[in-house]
């Protein structure tokens, strides 16, 4: 049952292949266990999909795409928790990946100017390169291994329940 409701809600393997922006991996696409919706592929594809999200890295999506082949997880789950951070969220969660690498390397975090200008803001992100990248790093790691094992006991949860539930009928 939770296999049915997850495949209709996720792409089938076509419309990821004819997506252009993914054409660097088209030879990974065909790989059958990048599609199984299963316990270990769903839970692997959430964390890559959710670390991947989290990086300040051009091309979010092939990282993942490679991420998911890599662990064997679901790959349309880990490409689409890639757009967690579209230009609406990337702001506040980049500003809390500072925030986190801030304090983890004891820097008071920056505050903003008067008057905000382009050579202020090039200034200020290489400054905070730093911070931004552990914060990224450890949030995106606490984040991944949280979702992997929450999908993990959630699906054995499921599972078990089911199986009292017709034990009982």
């Amino acid at each position: 049952m939770l296999q049915r409701f997850l495949r209709r809600f996720l792409p089938d393997p076509e419309s990821i292949r004819r997506r252009r922006s993914l054409r660097l991996i088209h030879p990974l696409l065909g790989n059958p266990s990048l599609w199984i919706v299963s316990r270990r592929s769903i839970a692997n594809g959430l964390s890559v999909g959710l670390f991947c999200a989290l990086m300040p890295i051009p091309c979010q999506m092939l990282v993942a795409a490679l991420g998911a082949w890599w662990l064997r997880g679901h790959l349309p789950l880990a490409l689409a928790l890639v757009w967690l951070t579209n230009p609406l969220t990337m702001p506040v969660v980049f500003y809390v990946s500072y925030r986190v690498g801030a304090f983890l390397l004891h820097m008071p975090p920056g505050e903003l100017p008067h008057k905000v200008s382009i050579s202020w803001f090039t200034e200020q992100l290489i400054d905070a390169m730093p911070a931004l990248l552990l914060g990224s790093l450890v949030c995106g790691l606490i984040l991944a291994l949280s979702a992997n094992l929450l999908a993990r006991l959630g699906w054995r949860w499921h599972v078990l329940n089911r199986r009292r539930r017709r034990r009982r009928r």
